[in-house]
C-alpha cells in the first residue's frame, strides 16, 4: 500500500493488488473504498483532482465515485512509471490518457479501481466492476443483455446461477467496449458481443457479432477473466500488444 498524499476520510486507502485469477505483466492496478456520506467541500482541491462542472452538479455519490477512481488512476500511473497524470473526462465521457498509455477506471458499491498499461505492451484494457443480480432482477434484465443464444444457454443452466450469468455477461461486454473502443472508435451494444462459455475458475470467452473493423471483424474472438467476492465481480478484457 502506498500513500502519495494525506487522502480524504471519503476515500481513505489506496490499495495495490490484483484480484483476478491470472496476472498480467507491465501493468498497475490500485483499488479504494469511498463513503460518499464523508466527503466534504474542498476534497478535490485538496486532492489536487479538478472536479469536471458536470461532476460538481451531480449527487455526492457520483462526486465520490469520481474522486475515488481518478485517484486510484493517478496512483496507478505513478507506481507504473513514476508520472503524476490525472486522466480527463473526453466528450465521449471516456477518460482521457496519455497517449503511450491505456487504461480503464471502474467503480461500484463503494468500491473504486483504475488499471493501467503501456501501449507497447498493451492495445487495451477494460474492467468493469458489477454488483451481483439478485435471480429475481437479472431474469427481467436479461432480454436487454443478453442474445438470443445466450438467453437459451441460460435456460439450459441452474436457476441458483441466473444472477450470476447475467451478471458476468452484463460485466463482461461492458470490459470488452472500454477495451476496444479506444480502438476502433465505434460504439457498439450488448447485442454486438456474446458470452460464447465460461468457468468457475474465472476464464471466459467473447466472440464479436459485429464489425468493427477489418481487423475487429464478425467471429473474432477474445479472451477475458473475472472473479467474485463479496456479492461483487470485476471483469477484465485485456488485448496484448
Amino acid at each position: 500500500m502506498t500513500q502519495p498524499i494525506t487522502l480524504p476520510a471519503c476515500c481513505p486507502t489506496l490499495d495495490s493488488h490484483w484480484p483476478l485469477p491470472q496476472t498480467l505483466p507491465g501493468v498497475a492496478l490500485v483499488s479504494s473504498v469511498f463513503d460518499p456520506k464523508k466527503l466534504i467541500d474542498g476534497d478535490f482541491q485538496h486532492c489536487g483532482i479538478k472536479c469536471p462542472a458536470t461532476i460538481q452538479r451531480s449527487v455526492a455519490k457520483r462526486q465520490t465515485e469520481f474522486l475515488a477512481g481518478r485517484l486510484c488512476a493517478r496512483e496507478a500511473l505513478r507506481q507504473l512509471d513514476g508520472r503524476g497524470y490525472v486522466p480527463s473526462i473526453g466528450e465521449d465521457r471516456a477518460p482521457i490518457w496519455p497517449v503511450d498509455i491505456c487504461g480503464s477506471i471502474t467503480h461500484s458499491h463503494g468500491w473504486a479501481a483504475a488499471i493501467v498499461g503501456q501501449r507497447q505492451q498493451w492495445r487495451g484494457l477494460g474492467m468493469d466492476m458489477e454488483h451481483l443480480l439478485a435471480p429475481e432482477r437479472a431474469k427481467r434484465l436479461a432480454g436487454e443483455i443478453l442474445t438470443a443464444d445466450e438467453l437459451q444457454r441460460m435456460a439450459a443452466g441452474a436457476d441458483e446461477q441466473l444472477g450470476l450469468w447475467v451478471t458476468l455477461t452484463f460485466s463482461l461486454k461492458e470490459s470488452l467496449f472500454k477495451a476496444l473502443y479506444p480502438i476502433v472508435h465505434t460504439r457498439f451494444y450488448f447485442e454486438d458481443a456474446q458470452l460464447l462459455d465460461w468457468s468457475d475458475n474465472g476464464t471466459a470467452r467473447l466472440r464479436l457479432d459485429i464489425d468493427l473493423s477489418r481487423e475487429w471483424h464478425k467471429g473474432r474472438e477474445l479472451d477475458a477473466q473475472f472473479s467474485v467476492q463479496d456479492g461483487q465481480l470485476l471483469s477484465l478484457v485485456s488485448i496484448a500488444a
